[in-house]
């Protein structure tokens, strides 16, 4: 089993930047993809970003690319999302979200969410 644990949200203005941390504890062995996702009210769960662990490749959603970067140390088990010029729409909760298998689903673990509030 794999714990994740979020941190680094907050309340920021519009065009602020956020850096949210996620770390991993437990079974990370074979834990081949990291996502994060966010969720918002009314809205639909949207994956922002994930990073392949072995080779550090990265993606991101379109609403997000060029503003967000995810990154990863791997000594220490824990995940980034540095979030830049900051809009309303980014408010949400983030979650950190762990896959065995590939990026694109299904993941496995997840944590417990950090809010993120931009107005």
């Amino acid at each position: 089993h794999v714990q994740l644990v979020e941190s680094g949200g907050g309340s920021v203005q519009a065009g602020g930047s956020l850096s949210l941390s996620c770390k991993a504890s437990g079974d990370t062995y074979g834990t081949n993809c990291m996502g994060w996702f966010r969720q918002a009210p009314g809205k639909e769960r949207e994956r922002v970003a994930h990073i392949y662990s072995d080779v550090g490749s990265t993606h991101y959603s379109d609403s997000v690319r060029g503003r967000f970067t995810v990154s990863q140390d791997r000594a220490k088990n824990t995940v980034y999302l540095q979030m830049n010029s900051l809009k309303p729409e980014d408010t949400g909760m983030y979650y950190c979200e762990a896959s065995r298998a590939y990026c694109s689903g299904p993941y496995d673990y997840w944590g417990q969410g950090t809010q993120v509030t931009v107005s």
